[in-house]
């Protein structure tokens, strides 16, 4: 059986061309660290927390699909209200016993989870 640790990092597609937004939609509207560096296929990296978040330009056309990454964040109320001032809407998808959520959309249609668990 396979032992596993931790999630180390997760690939969002952008659109071609689409690295400058990515960068200021990741840095300034989510507040991530860039992890400086010449990464593979051009790809920008980030932090959060123990995991990193890689974007890299991919050909092709783009669907509003329902695949994300889920965050676990502190404060769940308090993020939905920096985003929404950020004007980022803010989505609900069905409920989840012991967490709260939502999900946002970044520039590119990639939908983003945000939870917290209820103590």
């Amino acid at each position: 059986m396979i032992q596993f640790r931790r999630l180390d990092h997760i690939l969002v597609s952008i659109p071609e061309g689409e690295t400058a937004t990515a960068r200021e939609f990741y840095t300034r509207v989510l507040g991530l660290t860039e992890i400086p560096g010449n990464h593979p296929g051009g790809a920008i990296w980030f932090e959060i927390a123990d995991i990193q978040l890689h974007l890299r330009e991919e050909a092709g056309e783009r669907q509003r699909s329902k695949r994300h990454p889920a965050f676990e964040v502190s404060q769940l109320e308090q993020a939905k209200q920096e985003l929404e001032q950020q004007h980022i809407s803010i989505e609900y998808s069905s409920e989840i016993d012991g967490r709260q959520r939502f999900f946002i959309r970044d520039p590119f249609g990639n939908r983003i989870e945000f939870l917290e668990f209820l103590p």
